[in-house]
């Protein structure tokens, strides 16, 4: 049996080059989500501009809920007490101990400097105090070591500019003259360029310690010794990255992602896989049934088919797998230009991602082989002659009830997520699409038969005799096309439903946090912050009325301790000025100032706390703070904030600094007109620009989605393309006998275009109504209203993906099919 499976496969091609094709894709990314998660477990970044410390000791990056739920990143610097450096050098077997403070420092061309360099992102925190120039290490090449109000520059950065001479700085929002000491260049690759100011310039704080032990001493065994307090840590290797670079703090985002994507990747495969390989198999009915009746028992017929498909399944597999790297490397390297993840994160792809893709690809490989090997085995001949002549459209009821139940699956999905909140409605209404394409996958004959309503049916037959064949052949063979059907209403589901999800709960979360804010100007920075000078300055500005500095960052409530938000952290806003319009349902908002906070009414109800009570805060800096309640202020359902005085925010930020100011005009047009050139780095606009840089939480959700809509185009691609060639292929005898009854190649042609175009639109409406079962439930939790956000162009772009990959291909192959004379096909041995 296993020579006449390998036989086979030459007379087979489109069919087994589907499968391979298939197989190819889903091992690769397999192995490339297996690599995702590997990253995630390990997390190394190898430092750069701490490099040259055996030790780094710094502050957990990672919240630590006190129920001990899971861990979340910490959105600011958690810096360390200055008190620690002496403790670590008192420790035996330290020799020093060097303090490194980071912060925003922008080269400011062009602003009293001479010819200065290309100047680093301003979000980037580039400012660091001479005495850690050694943790690099960096070395003078030109100058000495700064004094105060001198600053050495990176040799990238220094330009033309030259030892003595003065260039501007841009440090804590104000621009300031410093004198050039010298030129220094790291002894390796930094990817940031540094501006070092005399240590007495630098602001106080530290955030990391790097540690040199001494002589004779092992880094392993000193770093397990040192007496560190509760939330500090010491990194050694390749995990010293996690002090230098933001965002390498836990790894539970990147184990989500590779594990809803590699969950995703085995299902579509398995889908695909077995739509393919079912109608192989069907078409194959006469060859199975002759082989049957010629003595062939069921289990040599199953193994035929499992060995000829297994055969073409190993070697894509195997190719899969030779290309998982590249795959891996790719989809990391997005994620990093997204800013998912840092891009000085390395990308680990160990032997084990690839062990695992091969097992999981094989496993779903054999399993939907073997179902489709074991219907071919159960028929008996004379049933399999007849039903080769005659296809069987009737389902088995097995069959439909697993489509039942996977459809009632997703009205109870679809039900039930709009009673969710904003933050879990996409975890609970996602699924719907999933379980909805199963359902159609499942059901496709049933779905094609009953959407062929009369109305349909006479519009298309108004076609003429080509119509007429279209309609009958779509009801006759509507098992296969249930094939064609499956991929496009998979991708449709899939595609569509997430980007719409996203963009949906995107808008969501912008509204919420925008028309929550009154205001008709706002002035932003991207030097580091906006600084008091320009504060000051706004409220005298003519027109203004009102004057709000705005802070964004995230915290917890710990005491009492708020069991809703644990690993997922409240978003806190603070103000100075009367800009929030959330109603106030108790106390006022005049009163946030000092150590004070206003809360959501409904969170106070749960913690049973009122206005006067003490609060204790965990910000974002992992500081505990004990705050007042002063008003109880609402907002919107599911976005509701916590509110602290500015000042007091901005302090526990990395930056120090507003983010923004907001202001209220009464004459909008002049306001915008005014000139900031004296504060490098800000910018006025209208209050649209308050959503820049706003983080609705949905970074890795819709990096998920869109890698699952990716997945959705690349198997539809595949599958279309791959099942509508077999399909038509096929047909190399019907096509021959309408020949010979008088029918053109014209008009076979037409009949197949008629026959793609209502397959593509049955496929593009069932898969939007399943979509539908996604998009519109999280469209009522997150906006309250089932109206989705996002552009047409995306729907109206997809639906000519779709019609670009159905039509030309049932042309071409119809071409192909119909090349032989007519004589000539109805002797075809395949087809």
């Amino acid at each position: 049996m296993f020579r006449l499976a390998v036989t086979t496969l030459r007379y087979r091609t489109a069919a087994f080059l589907a499968i391979f094709v298939a197989v190819l894709l889903g091992g690769a990314l397999l192995s490339a989500a297996g690599g995702l998660l590997e990253t995630g477990l390990r997390l190394n970044a190898p430092p750069q501009r701490l490099a040259a410390a055996p030790i780094v000791v710094t502050g957990d990056p990672a919240y630590h809920p006190p129920d001990g739920s899971g861990s979340a990143a910490l959105p600011e610097r958690h810096r360390l007490d200055l008190a620690l450096i002496t403790k670590l050098l008192n420790t035996p077997g330290v020799e020093k101990a060097v303090p490194d403070r980071s912060f925003p420092a922008v080269l400011t061309p062009g602003a009293g400097s001479v010819g200065a360099g290309s100047a680093p992102d301003a979000g980037v925190l580039a400012g660091h105090g001479w005495g850690s120039a050694g943790l690099t290490p960096y070395g003078l090449i030109a100058g000495r070591a700064p004094r105060s109000g001198q600053v050495v520059l990176d040799q990238r950065l220094a330009g033309g500019v030259r030892p003595g001479e003065r260039v501007t700085i841009t440090v804590g929002g104000e621009p300031r003259t410093y004198v050039l000491a010298g030129v220094a260049v790291a002894q390796h690759q930094v990817d940031v360029p540094a501006v070092f100011f005399a240590d007495a310039d630098v602001p106080a704080g530290v955030d990391a310690i790097g540690v040199f032990p001494a002589g004779g001493t092992s880094v392993r065994d000193l770093a397990k010794r040192l007496d560190l307090p509760a939330g500090v840590k010491a990194y050694t290797g390749d995990e010293r990255g996690v002090a230098e670079f933001s965002g390498i703090a836990t790894s539970l985002p990147l184990i989500i992602m590779s594990g809803v994507f590699g969950g995703m990747v085995a299902v579509v495969m398995a889908l695909v896989v077995s739509a393919t390989i079912g109608l192989s198999v069907r078409q194959r009915r006469r060859e199975l049934a002759l082989l049957r009746a010629s003595g062939a028992t069921p289990r040599q017929v199953a193994k035929m088919v499992i060995a000829e498909t297994m055969v073409v399944g190993v070697l894509g597999l195997v190719l899969g797998l030779l290309c998982g790297r590249i795959a891996g490397t790719w989809i990391f390297g997005m994620l990093a230009d997204g800013g998912v993840v840092p891009p000085q994160l390395r990308f680990d792809q160990g032997p084990l991602p690839f062990a695992g893709a091969a097992v999981l690809t094989f496993a779903v490989l054999r399993v939907t082989i073997g179902i489709a090997a074991a219907r071919a085995a159960r028929i008996r001949p004379i049933q399999a002659l007849a039903e080769a002549a005659v296809p069987n459209v009737a389902l088995g009821r097995v069959r439909m009830i697993i489509g039942l139940v996977f459809a009632g699956a997703t009205v109870a999905i679809a039900l039930s997520t709009p009673f969710m909140g904003p933050a879990n409605a996409a975890a609970i209404g996602g699924p719907a699409g999933l379980t909805g394409s199963i359902a159609v996958a499942v059901l496709a004959p049933l779905v094609i038969r009953r959407a062929l309503i009369p109305r349909i049916t006479r519009l298309v037959e108004k076609r003429g005799t080509s119509g007429i064949l279209a309609v009958i052949n779509l009801r006759v063979r509507a098992v296969q096309f249930g094939a064609i059907l499956v991929p496009i209403t998979i991708a449709t589901a899939i595609a569509v439903g997430n980007i719409y999800s996203q963009t949906t709960q995107q808008q969501a979360a912008v509204d919420a946090f925008t028309k929550n804010l009154a205001g008709d100007i706002v002035i932003s920075s991207t030097a580091g912050g906006i600084p008091a000078s320009l504060t000051d300055a706004a409220r005298t500005m003519p027109g203004v009325t009102t004057v709000s500095e705005l802070v964004r960052s995230k915290g917890w409530i710990e005491e009492p301790y708020d069991k809703s938000h644990t690993s997922d952290a409240w978003p806190l806003l603070g103000l100075s000025g009367p800009v929030y319009k959330g109603k106030v349902t108790k106390g006022s908002l005049d009163d946030l100032t000092g150590d004070t906070v206003a809360i959501p009414p409904g969170t106070a109800k749960k913690l049973k706390v009122d206005v006067g009570s003490e609060l204790g805060v965990r910000l974002g800096d992992d500081a505990l703070v004990k705050l007042k309640v002063v008003a109880l202020a609402e907002g919107p359902s599911g976005y509701e904030s916590l509110l602290l005085p500015a000042q007091l925010l901005a302090a526990h930020t990395t930056t120090g600094l507003p983010s923004q100011l907001v202001l209220k005009t009464d004459n909008k047009k002049a306001v915008l007109k005014t000139d900031l050139s004296k504060w490098p780095g800000t910018s006025i606009g209208e209050r649209s620009v308050l959503a820049d840089g706003l983080d609705t939480g949905l970074g890795v959700d819709a990096w998920i989605g869109y890698l699952l809509a990716a997945i959705a185009v690349a198997y539809t691609a595949i599958a279309s393309i791959n099942t509508i060639a077999v399909a038509v292929l096929d047909r190399r005898r019907e096509f021959g006998l309408q020949r010979l009854t008088g029918s053109t190649r014209r008009e076979v042609s037409r009949m197949l275009v008629l026959e793609g175009l209502l397959i593509a639109a049955l496929g593009l409406v069932a898969g939007l109504v399943t979509a539908a079962f996604t998009v519109f439930p999280i469209a009522i939790a997150t906006r309250g209203w089932p109206i989705p956000s996002g552009p047409v162009w995306i729907l109206l772009a997809w639906v000519a993906v779709v019609l670009l990959l159905v039509l030309p291909t049932t042309a071409i192959t119809g071409r192909i099919a119909m090349r032989a004379k007519p004589m000539d096909a109805l002797s075809s041995a395949v087809g």
